[in-house]
């Protein structure tokens, strides 16, 4: 079990991190937050998730194949990306994941930390958020705030009509299949 702590820490945090918590501390989102050791995989956000009472979501960096334009995909944890099926929702002709290079460049994340707290590093608006239509359905969403040592909850609805409109996102949504 992990400490649940209300809104932004007063410790000394890594710069995108903390300008995450100072983000939405100026919009006036309330958040809840653990601090943790290192997630490798989905097990291990799932312990936490379970804790915050947030929506699991995968979030994947994905780009075009000439790797010109680039996407954040949020998806339901127990559903599986297929390629074929978002390109086709989304008008691409083939999806590949994004590099670490890019994702550092646009989103001030590194791989394990991928997370749409990063968008608000994207001024150039390089980044396109596509979501899973059923994370509509959960009341709150869990995500790391760009480093995979810390993990924070907030309503979907601030996220959706607070957080997103302030980093000039307008999300598209995909249906995704629940892996097989």
């Amino acid at each position: 079990m992990y400490e649940i702590f209300q809104g932004s820490p007063t410790d000394g945090r890594p710069e995108n991190e903390a300008a995450v918590y100072r983000f939405l501390d100026q919009l006036g989102i309330p958040f809840i937050r653990i601090d943790h050791g290192p997630v490798r995989t989905m097990e291990d956000c799932q312990k936490i998730d379970a804790q915050l009472g947030g929506v699991i979501c995968k979030n994947l960096f994905l780009c075009n194949q000439q790797k010109t334009v680039f996407y954040l995909l949020m998806i339901r944890e127990d559903k599986s990306f297929k390629t074929k099926d978002v390109s086709k929702q989304l008008g691409v002709s083939r999806l590949s994941f994004g590099t670490p290079e890019d994702m550092e460049r646009l989103l001030h994340i590194s791989p394990g930390a991928v997370s749409p707290m990063g968008l608000l590093f994207d001024s150039a608006r390089d980044v396109h958020l596509v979501l899973d239509s059923d994370l509509l359905q959960g009341e709150y969403l869990g995500c790391h705030p760009c480093v995979n040592t810390a993990s924070i909850r907030m309503r979907m609805q601030d996220f959706l009509n607070v957080y997103l409109p302030a980093v000039g996102k307008t999300p598209r949504f995909v249906d995704i299949k629940k892996a097989e």
